[in-house]
């Protein structure tokens, strides 16, 4: 017994171990300067010999080496010559912090009760803890927009760092946009009898309709209110109707995504996003018109269809910008592909975008869409000092290799679980020295 105990002990000791996050770093001490590198600034410029300084979490120089005359006697001088350097990756729409293991249901806190559930934030469960947090700044992804999902209405989401002890810490902006799935107008119906699908018209479309028209009308007749007694999810839509909130749309046709643009119109909403894929090439016209942004899912996905063109998701985001649209893109589906964002803007510079212009759609477009671009997306005077050095192009994965990544100003351990147990395994069968 007594060996039993011991040996489940020792395994208990070493899975921790294993599962450990790396330690939060401290505040920026003193002022840094980034020497020679390539600066992508995120607006599509690049600077080939650049210097980059940033103090107390903010940048405060951005130059050409050649013209600099910056004493930099007060710096802590890091010479990144031949390297690049890049703002740091926002990913959008994504449940980083909410969800861990996703078949244990005590790991998932991202999916609400009820369909209509505004007043839910998902900041307050953010787990800073999540051992997804370090495999994707590793790749650069440094800010992400930890979104709840369910329901007509999920909730409301809030820009996160990459970085931190508690979930107060991580808060980069807090509850900046309501996230609401627009109904389909036909529901897939699976017969298990010849196995196959067919689609069939939705019955509740006009209903869930009436029921959203309903929540918005008695919000804005609470929002008129003097002095009205507290009711959670009429208040937390108050700022959809000022402008101090985003509404995100969810949506999936074209026909459908009209309709959900014309009714939050009709309500008042102030800003809304759109979150669709390949319909929006069919209305493009009428998004320009009504100057709507969108967020769109990975370029490494199958087509929606199967009678369109197999590499149409590659070539979507390139669509879209030729189409004059601002576009972010995003992931779907396992929460650990959302690491792949670089990979994504990557491909679609493969396939007709320019490389800047793709490195926009995960910087400075994602940082207008969100209302953040005041402090992040780009490398400028002012802005927050979230950005990462990689050995190489960025959007390649054969050089996205970061020497360097700075949160606010802290520079923050790239070391993760995977390299950890990389470099174990690869030592004990000789694959390194």
């Amino acid at each position: 017994m007594k060996k039993i105990i011991n040996l489940s002990l020792g395994i208990w000791m070493t899975f921790s171990v294993i599962a450990q996050v790396p330690v939060p770093a401290s505040s920026q001490n003193q002022p840094i300067l980034l020497v020679g590198g390539v600066a992508h600034i995120g607006n599509g410029e690049v600077i080939q010999n650049s210097l980059i300084g940033f103090d107390k979490g903010k940048i405060t120089l951005v130059n050409e080496s050649s013209n600099n005359v910056t004493d930099s006697s007060g710096f802590k001088v890091i010479d990144i010559t031949g390297k690049h350097v890049y703002p740091g990756f926002i990913l959008p729409n994504s449940q980083i912090g909410l969800q861990e293991v996703s078949s244990i249901r005590a790991m998932s806190d991202m999916d609400e009760r009820g369909e209509m559930n505004p007043n839910v934030r998902s900041v307050i469960s953010y787990n800073t803890d999540s051992e997804f947090i370090p495999t994707f700044r590793f790749n650069g992804i440094l800010v992400a927009e930890t979104t709840p999902v369910g329901g007509r209405i999920s909730g409301t989401s809030s820009v996160m760092e990459m970085e931190g002890w508690n979930w107060e810490d991580a808060a980069h902006t807090v509850d900046i946009g309501i996230h609401m799935n627009w109904p389909s107008k036909m529901n897939r119906k699976f017969d298990y009898n010849t196995y196959t699908a067919k689609m069939e018209p939705n019955k509740k479309y006009d209903g869930s309709i009436a029921s959203l028209k309903e929540l918005f009308k008695d919000a804005l007749a609470y929002g008129t209110k003097l002095n009205p007694s507290v009711n959670l999810k009429l208040a937390a839509l108050q700022g959809l109707f000022n402008g101090n909130l985003i509404l995100f749309i969810h949506a999936g046709t074209s026909k459908e995504i009209i309709e959900s643009v014309l009714f939050t119109k009709e309500i008042g909403v102030q800003k809304m996003v759109l979150i669709s894929g390949s319909a929006l090439l069919n209305i493009v016209g009428f998004l320009r018109e009504h100057d709507i942004g969108v967020i769109i899912p990975p370029t490494h996905s199958m087509p929606s269809r199967v009678d369109e063109d197999v590499y149409g998701p590659y070539k979507l985001p390139s669509q879209l910008f030729e189409a004059g649209l601002t576009v972010s893109l995003s992931h779907r589906g396992m929460l650990a592909h959302g690491r792949n964002l670089p990979f994504f803007a990557g491909t679609a510079a493969a396939y007709g975008l320019d490389k800047e212009e793709a490195l926009k759609m995960i910087t400075s477009n994602t940082a207008k869409l969100l209302g953040i671009d005041d402090r992040l997306g780009t490398l400028m005077i002012g802005k927050d000092a979230t950005l990462f050095v990689s050995e190489g192009d960025a959007l390649d994965f054969r050089t996205n290799i970061l020497s360097h990544a700075f949160i606010s100003g802290k520079q923050v351990t790239l070391n993760n679980k995977q390299q950890e147990l990389y470099q174990r395994f690869s030592k004990k069968y000789g694959h390194i020295d």
